[in-house]
């Protein structure tokens, strides 16, 4: 069956607008992301590609794309990717994330967010999601190491 994310992409991230109305569905959800104004380009189990555009609300002091932005994007991308790929059986949460600014972040940023195969199990364990951000000019700028929980869902 997929993710309801996952589902809802399939259907509608075929063109911009649908990927652009699927992106403001999953920030109604989960409503902090909407600070960066992500577009969701690419989601399939065991890959996620988001974009936020350089604009004024995600730029620090000096004028380059502020830290937690990237954060916040890194979190997005991993999420949905981990999503896509769980089996319907499980649920995940973020535990902890590892990152590193390697450059100045300005112009449009990329984040692909990459999750290995994750079979069913009967108890949790952890699972990462790693995450290149790239600016335009494809150089990386960030990147995160997002460990996620895994674990069965409770029986409702």
């Amino acid at each position: 069956m997929g993710s309801q994310a996952l589902n809802l992409f399939r259907r509608h991230g075929r063109s911009a607008l649908g990927r652009w109305l699927v992106s403001r569905a999953i920030c109604w959800r989960a409503p902090y992301f909407a600070s960066i104004a992500p577009t969701i380009d690419v989601l399939e189990p065991g890959r996620c590609v988001v974009r936020i555009r350089d604009r004024r609300r995600v730029h620090n002091h000096i004028g380059t794309v502020h830290a937690i932005a990237l954060c916040n994007m890194a979190e997005l991308a991993g999420g949905l990717a981990t999503d896509a790929t769980i089996p319907d059986s499980m649920r995940w949460i973020p535990k902890g994330m590892t990152v590193r600014y390697l450059r100045k972040a300005k112009g449009t940023m990329t984040a692909i967010a990459t999750v290995p195969a994750i079979a069913p199990a009967t108890s949790g364990s952890e699972v990462h999601a790693v995450v290149e951000v790239r600016d335009t000019g494809g150089e990386v700028v960030f990147d995160a190491d997002i460990t996620m929980w895994i674990s069965p869902r409770k029986a409702e």
